[in-house]
């Protein structure tokens, strides 16, 4: 009696521990051909925020000095052209802009645009292209109506770069 007990031990035992290691594997498997099979989520942007961005139009360079605040309806750009003047753009989540400079020419002008700054959910909507290195960061690529594509870091959900075609 006591071998026949002591032999059913160990299987129900070993029975045991290849049923638990048959779920670990299921729900590893399931959780690893799920994410392969979805897309990303694109991150949306924090609601405040300050970036400095280096912006190429094919031959004229500007470095913009970027602070989003969605929060109080507001965007301020600090723009440094190449050669050029220190301008500042002013921009309101009512679509208002006020650019203008603070050298001795003294520039001011006001523009009404028909939407305010962007949402931080901007890209809602945006389709997915997979994944790209761009700048020595491998990126998220999405396009949204057919004229923008946005590139964000794979680790850091941070933007990296986007391009916006303008048919030129």
């Amino acid at each position: 009696m006591a071998s026949s007990s002591s032999a059913t031990k160990p299987t129900s035992a070993m029975s045991l521990i290849f049923f638990i290691s048959l779920l670990f594997f299921l729900s590893i498997s399931s959780i690893t051909s799920s994410n392969l099979t979805n897309d990303p989520t694109l991150t949306p942007w924090p609601h405040q925020f300050h970036s400095i961005l280096v912006m190429n139009y094919s031959g004229s360079n500007e470095i913009i000095d970027l602070w989003y605040d969605w929060t109080n309806g507001r965007n301020f750009n600090i723009i440094q052209n190449q050669l050029g003047e220190l301008l500042y753009d002013l921009e309101w989540n009512n679509g208002t802009s006020f650019l203008y400079s603070l050298d001795s020419n003294k520039k001011c002008r006001t523009a009404q645009l028909e939407v305010g700054i962007l949402r931080p959910n901007w890209l809602e909507g945006a389709n997915y292209l997979g994944q790209q290195k761009v700048d020595g960061f491998l990126c998220n690529v999405w396009e949204k109506v057919d004229f923008i594509w946005y590139y964000e870091d794979v680790i850091t959900k941070r933007p990296v770069h986007w391009v916006f075609y303008t048919g030129n």
